[in-house]
């Protein structure tokens, strides 16, 4: 393998992981948003739509990292 190649490597996973760090921000951040935006329209007192749906974005985006690490 030539010598550039062996350099790029750590480099183009590092560019890899941190964009899959702003990938599950990006996934949680909608939908808690979502379920917050559903919460203040039901005028709900406690905010269990936001609870649940920001849970279900942990899972997902887990679930995608998961994904693109397997590959």
């Amino acid at each position: 393998m030539p010598e550039n190649e062996q350099n790029d490597k750590p480099v183009n996973n590092y560019i890899k992981y941190s964009a899959l760090g702003f990938q599950m921000i990006a996934i949680i951040g909608v939908f808690t948003f979502v379920g917050y935006k559903i919460d203040e329209s039901a005028h709900h007192d406690t905010k269990w739509v936001t609870a649940m749906l920001s849970l279900i974005g942990v899972f997902a985006s887990l679930y995608v990292v998961i994904r693109s690490v397997k590959n």
